[in-house]
C-alpha cells in the first residue's frame, strides 16, 4: 500500500504504489476505504482526516491512503494482540 522508493544522493523519490503482499487484502482494504464515499445518499460517517485528504486530493489517492492508514490500525492491532477502540478515533457526519 506504500509508494515505492528510489531514493539516491539523500533526494527521496517517491514512485507508484508498490504490489507486495496480498492482492486479495490490498483490494479488500482499497474497497472498504471507498466505500464511506460511494454511499453519499445516506449520511456516511467520514473521519475527519478522511475529509481533509478528499478536499485537497483526488478521490482515488484519497482512498488508498485510508486504505494505508487502515493497514497499519491493523496491523498494529495484530502485533499488540489489543482491541480496536473506536471511541478513540473522532469521527462526523458528512
Amino acid at each position: 500500500m506504500t509508494p515505492l522508493q528510489n531514493s539516491s544522493g539523500g533526494k527521496k523519490r517517491l514512485g507508484r504504489n508498490g504490489k507486495m503482499g496480498d492482492k486479495y487484502l490490498r483490494r479488500l482494504l482499497v474497497i472498504g476505504a471507498t466505500a464511506p464515499r460511494l454511499f453519499r445518499s445516506r449520511p456516511a460517517k467520514v473521519a475527519p482526516d478522511f475529509a481533509s485528504l478528499l478536499a485537497c486530493k483526488p478521490v482515488r489517492v484519497a482512498t488508498v491512503a485510508m486504505a494505508n492508514k487502515m493497514a497499519r490500525i491493523v496491523w498494529a492491532l495484530m502485533t499488540r494482540g489489543e482491541t480496536y477502540r473506536a471511541a478513540h478515533i473522532p469521527i462526523r457526519a458528512a
